[in-house]
């Protein structure tokens, strides 16, 4: 299986770091964020990586390379403007799914101790498009995304979950785009109205690191222990 982490973001929310700096090579807790998603990724199996990026890219490419050092083969995905993640995953099919396999997806700003083994060893159903890991709504999405009912997830219900940024797709779910830069969600909640969308509840740590008072949080969980896994 391949995977995608979704670098292109502006970081807008957290400047002034990332002025000068792009997100995923901020530092947790002494490390760069994207590190640990290829750390992770290679100990559950994922050894092939494509990673797009557009804002300050070329740092990116310079602290990655080809991902030799972690023992993995990194595919970079350019782009000249930012694609939005659903441009931004379409311009990168190629690569990421010659075969017409599923492949993981994860968001470059998150930051979680979830097992990637665990999407590795996901089946996906014939007819499904994406696998969703969903998680308890964190104080900045109080209201959630989707609701996971007996293992589906579904737009509409009054006990939603937060959308994880942790996923298996489809590449099915791409029948009909064209280049060009698009939303992720819209096609997700298409799949979702077929019912073809199924998902899990993640009840371990995570976070969004949108805000740079997020990124100190993160760091402090982990220099005091408190993340597990990492």
């Amino acid at each position: 299986m391949k995977a995608m982490i979704l670098a292109a973001g502006l970081g807008t929310r957290m400047r002034p770091l990332t002025l000068t700096t792009p997100k995923p090579l901020l530092p947790v807790a002494g490390k760069p964020l994207i590190e640990y998603h290829i750390e992770r990724l290679v100990a559950a199996g994922v050894t092939e990586i494509v990673i797009n990026h557009a804002w300050l890219g070329e740092q990116l490419e310079a602290f990655v390379g080809d991902g030799r050092r972690w023992g993995a083969k990194v595919h970079w995905s350019p782009e000249s403007e930012p694609l939005e993640t659903g441009g931004g995953i379409f311009q990168a099919l190629p690569w990421l799914s010659d075969m017409g396999e599923p492949f993981l997806l994860v968001n470059g700003d998150v930051f979680s101790n979830y097992p990637f083994a665990a999407l590795v060893a996901h089946r996906m159903a014939a007819d499904d498009q994406a696998h969703l890991v969903m998680t308890a709504n964190p104080t900045h999405n109080p209201a959630g995304d989707f609701q996971l009912q007996q293992g589906r997830v579904v737009e509409q219900g009054d006990t939603k979950l937060t959308y994880s940024g942790m996923s298996l797709i489809s590449p099915e779910l791409f029948d009909g785009c064209i280049e060009g830069k698009f939303p992720l969600a819209p096609l997700l909640r298409k799949a979702m109205q077929a019912g073809r969308v199924s998902g899990e509840c993640f009840s371990g740590y995570w976070r969004d690191i949108g805000t740079p008072e997020r990124l100190q949080g993160v760091s402090e969980d982990i220099n005091k222990g408190r993340v597990d896994g990492i």
